[in-house]
């Protein structure tokens, strides 16, 4: 694209597109993106946290944005460009084995626990809403119930009809989210999973993509949710979330909180990919929502 091609050092190239935008390489050390559905004003907090985010001194590379923009009513940004390989990959070729993938997993889970979450990650939104996660919300277990209560009206039609007895597990979630006292916030990723967690050829990690469900908020939430992304569809799926789920709470997560979590994130996202419940990933917030373990903890 021509804003782009002034900006870059050398070809402008795609390196791939996820939910929110395209990522090109400039050169240089520099990738640009080009947000589908954010403004600049929506893109500056995001800025704004990422510096927050790079003073927490964490053990892995984050995302640094130089300069936001617009061009054609789309929000552009100018970012330092973090290299290595996507941890699926990695796998894929076996260059990376299944243990260390997991320990990768785990240590970055564990070192979000170290952080302290700021002003900056307060304004940020989640999901697909506009306004930020915390607005008017007094407790990370409040601001979270609304999302759950917001998006469970959304998405009710669906789920009623796949979900045994839905409506009764919303109620569950939300009273024990109302339940929840947390004095000590950490910075919560949101979306740890393999294709957003790069390797280079040194085996240090990058993790990408903060934003779709970054916020201030307990780091048992990503212990959660991370133990279910590593391996979402494939044979041993169930096998590797049980794993992970064990190795978190050895770390110290309870149990039945990354249940609470990973039902909270199930009824949240389960549309967001497909309004009609089509794709895998709703596949897959219906299987969590039905699993006996889960609801047994609810």
């Amino acid at each position: 694209m021509e804003y782009f091609e002034k900006q870059a050092a050398g070809p402008v190239e795609l390196i791939g597109q996820g939910m929110e935008g395209a990522v090109y390489d400039l050169g240089g050390g520099q990738v640009g993106k080009v947000w589908f559905n954010r403004t600049p004003d929506e893109v500056l907090p995001l800025q704004e946290f990422l510096d927050e985010l790079k003073a927490q001194d964490l053990p892995f590379r984050t995302p640094e944005i130089s300069a936001v923009d617009e061009v054609g009513e789309r929000a552009v940004s100018i970012e330092a460009k973090l290299v290595g390989t996507p941890l699926s990959q990695a796998l894929e070729s076996g260059r990376v084995s299944q243990q260390q993938g997991l320990d990768m997993f785990v240590d970055v889970v564990a070192a979000l626990a170290t952080t302290h979450a700021g002003s900056a990650s307060r304004t940020l939104p989640v999901v697909e809403e506009s306004a930020p996660f915390w607005r008017y919300r007094v407790s990370w277990g409040d601001a979270l119930a609304g999302l759950v209560s917001r998006r469970a009206d959304k998405s009710q039609h669906y789920l009623q009809a796949d979900v045994e007895g839905f409506e009764e597990l919303v109620d569950h979630v939300l009273a024990k989210l109302a339940l929840l006292e947390l004095r000590n916030l950490q910075i919560v990723h949101g979306d740890i999973c393999t294709p957003n967690l790069l390797v280079d050829d040194d085996g240090r990690l990058a993790l990408l993509d903060w934003g779709f469900y970054t916020t201030a908020g307990d780091n048992t939430f990503d212990a959660s949710t991370a133990a279910g992304f590593y391996d979402m569809y494939g044979p041993d799926a169930r096998a590797i979330d049980d794993q992970l789920l064990g190795r978190f709470e050895e770390l110290g997560h309870d149990r039945g909180r990354m249940y609470l979590y990973r039902a909270a994130y199930a009824i949240t996202t389960a549309t967001i990919y497909s309004e009609d419940g089509s794709d895998g990933h709703y596949t897959w917030c219906v299987n969590n929502l039905n699993r006996e373990d889960l609801r047994a903890a609810l």
